[in-house]
């Protein structure tokens, strides 16, 4: 089984999020610049997410 592949992606309010590569991105959405697994793409966030924190990290609604 394959590993699913995740990216980071970035709104106007500098919210951060994970999607799926494979995918184009929701409205309102821009890559951030890093991909990797989810567990990575979490870490990523949360090492950069550093204002407007909410409990977790969350994939955006299409």
């Amino acid at each position: 089984m394959e590993k699913q592949t995740f990216k980071v992606v970035v709104n106007h309010e500098e919210q951060y999020a994970i999607w799926f590569c494979n995918r184009n991105n929701p409205s309102g959405w821009q890559n951030a610049g890093f991909e990797g697994t989810q567990n990575a793409c979490l870490d990523h966030i949360e090492s950069v997410w550093t204002c407007g924190r909410s409990t977790g990290a969350s994939m955006p609604r299409s």
